[in-house]
């Protein structure tokens, strides 16, 4: 059975960092196409980043430049590093290997 579980979220300041965690179990990040997505209140989910099994990156325009996603095969672990981080990023964060989705973390940024 898949299991995914993020971990990492919490309230930080605007320009403050975070990183989030996703551990995985019963898959092998490394085989598959990992993606954050996000899902503010009222809004639709959105895809934030993913990661290929080859290793190439991809980010959606609105945070270009301020996340980085990566993936440590030895942990079969997933991370969202997001820098200076704005208001507009809060929102629950979910980890997604299809059609597997951990149960988010809360990212609040807030002064």
């Amino acid at each position: 059975q898949v299991q995914l579980v993020e971990s990492g979220g919490g309230l930080v300041q605007p320009g403050g960092s975070l990183r989030l965690s996703c551990a995985a179990s019963g898959i092998y990040f490394r085989i598959y196409t990992t993606a954050w997505y996000r899902q503010a209140p009222g809004k639709q989910r959105e895809w934030v980043a993913g990661i290929t099994s080859p290793g190439t990156t991809n980010y959606a325009d609105s945070v270009k430049g301020r996340f980085t996603i990566s993936r440590d095969n030895a942990k079969n672990t997933v991370y969202l590093q997001m820098n200076s981080l704005k208001p507009e990023d809060t929102a629950v964060y979910y980890c997604n290997t299809y059609p597997n989705w951990g149960q988010g973390t809360q990212v609040t940024v807030s002064s």
